[in-house]
């Protein structure tokens, strides 16, 4: 028995081992003003791989942060290991923050790695379908990376497809729209007295066409950091192009809450993944 036991543990270490290998996704990062040498960890972006042996799908996970931090663990790591649960391996990117003293253009970062993480699990992995969750900024970040996967802003030398197949956006930041938008996640990325056109651009409600992939929206009405307006005015855009989708709403939960809200027994998860299972 001490043996079997023995042997499980070894499992399982090897597992989690493997689950969580961090790949750097550039030799030379892009965008940056100081060699990747000579920065920090914190600046230095990284996918952490959880692959499941045989799986047809992959998912990219976004944690949230509001743009000043990534909240990696509730939103990222634990995330993961609940679609592993369900077959699908998962990639959790730990982006770079937008900040003038790293990088000549803030406002670009952190999609040049949503961009780049998409394309290193496309030209790695050949998995049936590869999809995007994205929880509060990261949410943001995955829409952006959902509206914006033609304009690339990293090299694409394969012209590598960097459109999510599907998208699921957790108490997102959609607008930069001051009567709704999430102030803190604005000023991070496009600041406080934003350009019109980056105002826009970054708008993702208004961003919505006909190529916009699929998307799973959660919110909660009661959400003061993000108004559940983000996530409505969202579904209005998709189901103005004819886009599939569905918004599982909670009336309270607050904001922030990942995997579970302690509020309300339902688990978004469990429809979540009814309702992937529905695209196939």
């Amino acid at each position: 028995m001490k043996f079997i036991y023995a042997l499980l543990m070894v499992a399982l270490l090897n597992y989690y081992t493997l689950a969580q290998e961090k790949v750097a996704l550039y030799d030379v990062i892009p965008n940056a003003t100081v060699p990747k040498e000579g920065l920090n960890d914190e600046n230095i972006p990284v996918l952490y791989r959880y692959e499941v042996e045989g799986s047809k799908q992959g998912m990219l996970i976004i944690p949230g942060g509001g743009y000043s931090h990534v909240a990696i663990n509730h939103e990222g790591h634990e995330v993961a290991k609940e679609f592993n649960k369900h077959g699908i391996s998962a990639f959790v990117l730990y982006y770079r923050l937008p900040k003038d003293e790293t990088m000549p253009i803030r406002k670009i970062g952190p999609l040049q790695d949503a961009q780049r993480a998409m394309q290193y699990i496309r030209e790695t992995y050949a998995f049936d379908r590869v999809g995007v969750i994205g929880f509060s900024a990261g949410g943001h970040l995955a829409a952006t990376l959902s509206n914006h996967f033609e304009d690339t802003k990293i090299e694409n030398p394969k012209q590598t497809n960097l459109r999510p197949d599907f998208s699921v956006l957790i108490y997102p930041v959609i607008s930069m729209r001051d009567e709704v938008t999430h102030q803190g996640s604005k000023e991070q990325l496009i600041g406080v007295q934003a350009e019109e056109a980056d105002v826009r651009y970054y708008s993702l409600d208004e961003q919505v066409s006909k190529k916009t992939p699929p998307t799973f929206l959660v919110h909660a009405h009661d959400d003061k950091a993000v108004v559940f307006a983000n996530a409505s005015r969202y579904q209005e855009a998709l189901n103005e192009f004819g886009i599939a989708n569905e918004l599982f709403a909670y009336q309270v939960g607050g904001h922030g809450f990942g995997l579970l809200n302690k509020s309300d027994a339902r688990r978004w998860s469990d429809r979540m993944f009814i309702w992937l299972n529905e695209l196939e």
